[in-house]
């Protein structure tokens, strides 16, 4: 799935591989970069060789929760109120420049991000699976804009930037075909819903050992006691970080998980849950660079595969 998607998006291999290790956990992915490096097409992309269906919304401050999950409409033929679902109800949800909507529409994502679950007049209903929203940030322009509350962002599992393509992966996409008829070819021959689930139920069988939960729970407490964060990562932190590691492992044709696989993904699973201190903001100091941190203070632990392994 990754030869697939970087035949599209060329010499991103990290980002594209961390997003299809969000998909596989179950998680939700934010994705925060400058207009015109591929945010969008990646989503379209992750759709395509899941053989899934793509929603996408363009979130403005007068988007209405309505617009997101759907509306009970009354129907006077038939005299009863029938549900219209919302672009939620997809496999993948582009959720575009989530922050320039209002929080109201921004926590209309909240119940089914956690749940998987819509509610509209005490009804409650499940979305497709696999199903993952993945939500695009500015970092310019960002007048009449709405920064996502901590709560919210703590539901996103993963956050990457894509990035400007170096020079020989810039001329590459110059010289190639445009992504629409890249993007023709990845629908066949599609990895179907049902291959994602079968993935992740072995995903979650692959063996941590004890000594591997201690570091992850290790590596996330780190984070709460340091005096240049105001706020530190919490227990989804530790969750999310063991889920995407028994993914990694997989990927990689191991049956355990190792200290290098947490090692790979902290960043983009811890980074975005930390708030730094003013004090550290002033210094230049980033969420990432007290992640490298972390890294680097925590024991590693002694690990062996498992016997049979």
């Amino acid at each position: 799935m990754a030869d697939s998607v970087e035949r599209v998006i060329r010499g991103k291999r990290e980002v594209v591989e961390r997003a299809l290790t969000c998909l596989l956990s179950g998680g939700h992915l934010l994705v925060e970069d400058v207009p015109g490096v591929g945010k969008t097409t990646l989503a379209r992309c992750l759709a395509a060789v899941i053989g899934g269906r793509l929603q996408r919304v363009q979130f403005t401050p007068d988007l209405l929760p309505s617009d997101v999950v759907g509306v009970s409409i009354f129907h006077p033929g038939e005299r009863v109120f029938q549900f219209h679902p919302g672009p939620v109800f997809a496999n993948i949800v582009l959720g575009d420049e989530i922050n320039r909507a209002s929080p109201k529409t921004q926590s209309a994502l909240l119940e089914v991000m956690e749940e998987h679950t819509v509610t509209v007049d005490g009804v409650s209903r499940p979305v497709p699976r696999p199903f993952m929203v993945i939500a695009t940030q500015n970092p310019v322009e960002l007048a009449g804009t709405y920064p996502l509350p901590e709560a919210q962002l703590d539901r996103f599992l993963m956050r990457v930037a894509v990035g400007y393509p170096d020079h020989a992966a810039e001329v590459a996409v110059v010289r190639g075909a445009s992504s629409e008829s890249l993007l023709e070819t990845l629908s066949w021959p599609p990895t179907s819903p049902a291959d994602i689930a079968a993935m992740a139920e072995y995903a979650a069988g692959v063996h941590v050992a004890d000594t591997l939960y201690d570091y992850a729970v290790h590596l996330v407490a780190a984070t709460r006691s340091l005096p240049e964060l105001r706020l530190g990562a919490s227990a989804r932190a530790s969750v999310a970080l063991v889920r995407t590691a028994r993914i990694r492992a997989a990927a990689r044709g191991r049956a355990y998980v190792v200290p290098d696989d947490f090692k790979a993904l902290a960043e983009p699973v811890l980074a975005h849950r930390l708030v730094l201190a003013p004090e550290a903001e002033q210094s230049g100091r980033t969420a990432s660079d007290v992640v490298a941190s972390v890294l680097h203070s925590v024991p590693v632990p002694r690990t062996a595969a498992p016997v049979g392994v």
